[in-house]
Protein backbone atom coordinates (compact mmCIF):
# COMPACT_ATOMS: atom_id res chain seq x y z
CA UNK A 1 0.00 0.00 0.00
CA UNK A 2 0.74 3.58 -0.40
CA UNK A 3 0.69 5.05 2.83
CA UNK A 4 1.15 9.05 3.62
CA UNK A 5 2.52 9.72 7.36
CA UNK A 6 1.68 13.12 8.88
CA UNK A 7 3.81 13.43 11.44
CA UNK A 8 6.98 11.49 10.14
CA UNK A 9 9.83 12.90 12.45
CA UNK A 10 7.72 12.73 15.86
CA UNK A 11 8.46 10.30 18.88
CA UNK A 12 6.16 8.01 17.03
CA UNK A 13 6.87 8.46 13.21
CA UNK A 14 10.34 8.03 12.85
CA UNK A 15 9.63 4.77 14.89
CA UNK A 16 6.48 3.88 12.48
CA UNK A 17 8.23 4.96 9.03
CA UNK A 18 10.67 2.00 9.15
CA UNK A 19 8.42 -0.58 10.19
CA UNK A 20 6.25 0.34 7.13
CA UNK A 21 8.88 0.31 5.18
CA UNK A 22 9.86 -3.14 6.22
CA UNK A 23 6.29 -4.42 6.00
CA UNK A 24 6.66 -3.79 1.94
CA UNK A 25 4.49 -0.30 2.38
CA UNK A 26 5.55 2.91 -0.06
CA UNK A 27 5.49 5.25 2.44
CA UNK A 28 5.80 9.08 1.71
CA UNK A 29 6.60 11.21 5.51
CA UNK A 30 5.47 14.55 5.83
CA UNK A 31 7.67 16.64 8.04
CA UNK A 32 7.18 20.44 8.43
CA UNK A 33 11.14 21.05 9.05
CA UNK A 34 13.30 20.80 5.92
CA UNK A 35 16.32 19.68 8.38
CA UNK A 36 13.65 16.25 9.12
CA UNK A 37 13.60 15.27 5.75
CA UNK A 38 17.30 13.60 5.73
CA UNK A 39 15.91 11.50 9.00
CA UNK A 40 12.82 10.49 6.71
CA UNK A 41 15.05 9.29 3.94
CA UNK A 42 17.23 7.10 5.63
CA UNK A 43 14.47 5.21 7.06
CA UNK A 44 13.77 4.41 3.40
CA UNK A 45 10.53 6.83 2.99
CA UNK A 46 10.03 9.76 1.37
CA UNK A 47 10.52 12.63 2.31
CA UNK A 48 7.53 15.73 1.84
CA UNK A 49 8.03 19.18 3.76
CA UNK A 50 4.82 20.37 4.14
CA UNK A 51 2.98 22.95 6.41
CA UNK A 52 -0.63 21.24 7.86
CA UNK A 53 -1.86 24.86 8.46
CA UNK A 54 -1.36 25.96 4.30
CA UNK A 55 -4.83 23.80 3.19
CA UNK A 56 -4.33 24.69 -0.35
CA UNK A 57 -0.65 22.60 -0.19
CA UNK A 58 -2.27 20.16 1.96
CA UNK A 59 -4.71 19.31 -0.73
CA UNK A 60 -1.95 19.90 -3.37
CA UNK A 61 0.08 17.23 -1.94
CA UNK A 62 -2.31 14.70 -1.07
CA UNK A 63 -3.67 14.71 -5.03
CA UNK A 64 0.26 13.90 -5.80
CA UNK A 65 0.58 11.07 -3.52
CA UNK A 66 -2.90 9.56 -3.80
CA UNK A 67 -2.03 7.31 -0.78
CA UNK A 68 -4.11 4.53 -0.07
CA UNK A 69 -3.81 5.34 3.90
CA UNK A 70 -2.92 8.35 5.82
CA UNK A 71 -1.59 8.01 9.44
CA UNK A 72 -2.20 11.25 11.29
CA UNK A 73 0.79 11.36 14.24
CA UNK A 74 1.10 15.42 14.42
CA UNK A 75 1.50 17.00 17.56
CA UNK A 76 3.05 19.65 18.91
CA UNK A 77 3.71 17.97 22.34
CA UNK A 78 8.02 17.97 22.40
CA UNK A 79 7.79 21.51 23.13
CA UNK A 80 4.73 21.41 25.39
CA UNK A 81 3.56 24.01 23.32
CA UNK A 82 -0.78 23.46 24.46
CA UNK A 83 -1.79 25.66 22.09
CA UNK A 84 -0.32 24.74 19.10
CA UNK A 85 -1.21 21.49 19.97
CA UNK A 86 -5.15 21.97 19.98
CA UNK A 87 -4.43 23.57 16.72
CA UNK A 88 -3.38 20.94 14.88
CA UNK A 89 -5.88 18.45 16.37
CA UNK A 90 -8.91 21.22 14.99
CA UNK A 91 -7.33 22.94 12.32
CA UNK A 92 -4.56 20.65 11.27
CA UNK A 93 -6.99 17.45 11.02
CA UNK A 94 -9.83 19.38 8.96
CA UNK A 95 -7.21 19.98 6.67
CA UNK A 96 -5.69 16.72 6.77
CA UNK A 97 -9.43 15.33 6.38
CA UNK A 98 -10.71 17.46 3.93
CA UNK A 99 -7.67 16.85 1.55
CA UNK A 100 -8.21 12.99 2.07
CA UNK A 101 -11.10 12.80 1.59
CA UNK A 102 -10.94 14.83 -2.17
CA UNK A 103 -8.00 12.38 -2.88
CA UNK A 104 -10.43 9.33 -2.48
CA UNK A 105 -8.41 8.26 0.76
CA UNK A 106 -9.56 4.28 1.89
CA UNK A 107 -8.56 4.62 5.07
CA UNK A 108 -7.46 6.90 7.82
CA UNK A 109 -5.37 5.99 11.47
CA UNK A 110 -5.40 8.93 13.83
CA UNK A 111 -3.51 9.60 17.04
CA UNK A 112 -5.90 10.47 20.00
CA UNK A 113 -5.41 10.08 23.87
CA UNK A 114 -6.55 7.40 26.44
CA UNK A 115 -7.70 10.09 29.62
CA UNK A 116 -9.72 11.98 27.12
CA UNK A 117 -12.82 10.05 29.14
CA UNK A 118 -15.79 11.18 31.43
CA UNK A 119 -15.00 11.04 34.87
CA UNK A 120 -15.10 7.26 36.89
CA UNK A 121 -14.04 4.80 39.08
CA UNK A 122 -12.93 2.07 36.39
CA UNK A 123 -10.24 2.31 33.90
CA UNK A 124 -12.25 3.67 30.95
CA UNK A 125 -12.96 1.31 27.98
CA UNK A 126 -13.63 2.04 24.40
CA UNK A 127 -17.65 2.07 24.99
CA UNK A 128 -17.29 5.31 27.91
CA UNK A 129 -18.10 8.47 26.42
CA UNK A 130 -15.29 11.34 26.07
CA UNK A 131 -15.69 13.69 29.05
CA UNK A 132 -17.94 16.41 26.96
CA UNK A 133 -18.13 18.15 30.00
CA UNK A 134 -15.40 18.90 31.25
CA UNK A 135 -14.69 22.26 33.01
CA UNK A 136 -11.50 24.43 31.80
CA UNK A 137 -8.41 24.47 31.69
CA UNK A 138 -8.92 20.31 30.92
CA UNK A 139 -11.69 21.59 28.35
CA UNK A 140 -9.81 22.89 25.94
CA UNK A 141 -7.56 19.75 25.71
CA UNK A 142 -10.89 18.15 25.33
CA UNK A 143 -12.39 20.03 22.74
CA UNK A 144 -9.35 19.55 20.38
CA UNK A 145 -9.79 15.74 20.76
CA UNK A 146 -13.00 15.86 20.12
CA UNK A 147 -12.93 17.67 17.59
CA UNK A 148 -9.81 15.56 15.98
CA UNK A 149 -12.20 12.20 16.90
CA UNK A 150 -15.18 13.85 14.82
CA UNK A 151 -13.38 15.09 11.25
CA UNK A 152 -11.44 11.71 11.29
CA UNK A 153 -14.62 9.60 11.77
CA UNK A 154 -16.03 10.87 8.50
CA UNK A 155 -13.72 8.61 6.73
CA UNK A 156 -15.60 5.73 6.78
CA UNK A 157 -12.79 3.46 7.32
CA UNK A 158 -10.68 4.91 9.77
CA UNK A 159 -9.25 3.81 13.21
CA UNK A 160 -8.95 6.21 16.13
CA UNK A 161 -5.79 4.78 18.39
CA UNK A 162 -6.59 6.18 22.18
CA UNK A 163 -2.73 6.28 22.92
CA UNK A 164 -1.86 5.93 26.83
CA UNK A 165 1.12 8.83 28.46
CA UNK A 166 4.21 7.87 26.33
CA UNK A 167 7.44 6.94 28.15
CA UNK A 168 10.50 6.04 26.37
CA UNK A 169 13.03 7.76 24.61
CA UNK A 170 11.81 11.74 23.19
CA UNK A 171 9.34 11.42 25.67
CA UNK A 172 8.41 13.55 28.71
CA UNK A 173 9.46 10.31 30.91
CA UNK A 174 13.03 10.23 29.23
CA UNK A 175 15.69 11.04 31.30
CA UNK A 176 16.10 14.49 30.41
CA UNK A 177 12.76 15.32 29.51
CA UNK A 178 10.15 17.64 31.14
CA UNK A 179 8.86 15.21 33.86
CA UNK A 180 11.97 13.90 34.55
CA UNK A 181 12.97 17.35 35.35
CA UNK A 182 9.87 18.19 37.52
CA UNK A 183 10.56 14.76 39.56
CA UNK A 184 14.38 15.88 40.16
CA UNK A 185 13.32 19.16 41.08
CA UNK A 186 10.36 17.97 44.05
CA UNK A 187 7.93 19.61 41.56
CA UNK A 188 5.89 16.59 41.67
CA UNK A 189 3.30 15.86 44.06
CA UNK A 190 2.73 12.02 44.29
CA UNK A 191 -1.46 11.82 43.75
CA UNK A 192 -4.15 8.91 44.09
CA UNK A 193 -4.65 9.89 40.60
CA UNK A 194 -4.64 6.80 37.76
CA UNK A 195 -2.44 6.94 34.61
CA UNK A 196 -2.42 4.57 31.84
CA UNK A 197 1.58 4.46 30.41
CA UNK A 198 2.86 3.54 27.02
CA UNK A 199 6.16 2.67 25.44
CA UNK A 200 6.86 4.50 21.65
CA UNK A 201 7.48 1.30 20.51
CA UNK A 202 4.11 -0.40 21.37
CA UNK A 203 2.51 2.88 19.82
CA UNK A 204 4.26 2.68 16.82
CA UNK A 205 3.60 -0.89 16.46
CA UNK A 206 0.01 -0.39 16.93
CA UNK A 207 -0.13 1.75 14.41
CA UNK A 208 1.19 -0.43 12.15
CA UNK A 209 -1.23 -3.24 12.65
CA UNK A 210 -3.71 -0.65 12.57
CA UNK A 211 -3.88 -1.07 8.54
CA UNK A 212 -5.75 -4.09 9.15
CA UNK A 213 -7.95 -3.25 12.22
CA UNK A 214 -11.21 -3.07 12.32
CA UNK A 215 -13.04 0.58 12.44
CA UNK A 216 -13.46 2.52 15.52
CA UNK A 217 -11.75 3.72 18.66
CA UNK A 218 -9.66 1.48 20.47
CA UNK A 219 -7.60 1.76 23.62
CA UNK A 220 -3.85 1.23 23.28
CA UNK A 221 -2.11 1.31 26.72
CA UNK A 222 0.02 -1.09 28.64
CA UNK A 223 -1.70 -3.94 31.17
CA UNK A 224 -1.41 -2.16 34.23
CA UNK A 225 -3.55 1.19 34.89
CA UNK A 226 -1.31 2.61 38.19
CA UNK A 227 -1.96 5.21 40.35
CA UNK A 228 0.48 8.13 41.14
CA UNK A 229 1.80 7.11 44.53
CA UNK A 230 2.98 3.89 42.63
CA UNK A 231 4.23 4.34 39.65
CA UNK A 232 6.31 7.91 40.81
CA UNK A 233 7.72 6.19 43.34
CA UNK A 234 9.39 4.11 41.24
CA UNK A 235 10.22 6.92 38.70
CA UNK A 236 11.74 9.20 41.47
CA UNK A 237 13.62 5.96 42.40
CA UNK A 238 15.12 5.30 38.68
CA UNK A 239 15.99 9.15 38.46
CA UNK A 240 17.79 8.96 41.68
CA UNK A 241 15.94 11.39 43.02
CA UNK A 242 14.37 12.75 46.35
CA UNK A 243 11.29 10.53 46.94
CA UNK A 244 8.11 12.37 45.87
CA UNK A 245 5.28 14.09 48.61
CA UNK A 246 2.26 12.07 48.89
CA UNK A 247 -0.94 14.64 47.78
CA UNK A 248 -4.27 12.97 48.62
CA UNK A 249 -6.68 12.73 46.16
CA UNK A 250 -7.22 12.23 42.22
CA UNK A 251 -9.49 14.17 39.36
CA UNK A 252 -12.40 11.85 38.38
CA UNK A 253 -10.93 11.93 35.03
CA UNK A 254 -7.68 10.03 36.53
CA UNK A 255 -9.05 6.77 36.46
CA UNK A 256 -6.64 4.89 33.31
CA UNK A 257 -7.84 2.81 30.51
CA UNK A 258 -8.54 -0.48 29.76
CA UNK A 259 -6.89 -2.50 26.76
CA UNK A 260 -8.75 -5.76 27.13
CA UNK A 261 -10.42 -4.81 23.96
CA UNK A 262 -7.56 -4.34 22.08
CA UNK A 263 -5.69 -7.63 23.25
CA UNK A 264 -8.55 -10.14 23.32
CA UNK A 265 -10.43 -8.74 19.85
CA UNK A 266 -7.59 -7.71 18.39
CA UNK A 267 -4.57 -9.55 19.43
CA UNK A 268 -2.59 -6.78 20.25
CA UNK A 269 -0.16 -7.52 22.96
CA UNK A 270 1.90 -4.61 24.15
CA UNK A 271 5.88 -5.25 24.04
CA UNK A 272 6.27 -3.46 26.93
CA UNK A 273 3.16 -5.02 29.04
CA UNK A 274 3.74 -2.86 32.20
CA UNK A 275 5.57 0.65 33.34
CA UNK A 276 7.63 -0.83 35.82
CA UNK A 277 9.30 -3.45 33.52
CA UNK A 278 11.42 -0.58 32.47
CA UNK A 279 11.61 1.83 35.23
CA UNK A 280 10.77 4.62 32.29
Amino acid sequence: MKIFVAGATGVIGRLLLPKLVEAGHEVVGMTRNTESTELIRTSGAEALVLDIFDRKAVFSAMKDVRPDVVIHQLTSLSDRDFKENARIRIEGTRNLVDAAKAAGVKRLIAQSIAWAYEPGDQPACEEDSLDIDAPLPRKSNIDGIIALERAVAEIPDHVILRYGMFYGPGTWYDIDGEMAKKVLNHQLPATDGVMSFLHVEDAAHAALLALNWPVGPINIVDNEPAPGTLWLSVYAEALQATAPEYQEGRQGWERGASNVKARTVYGWEPLYPTWNLTSF
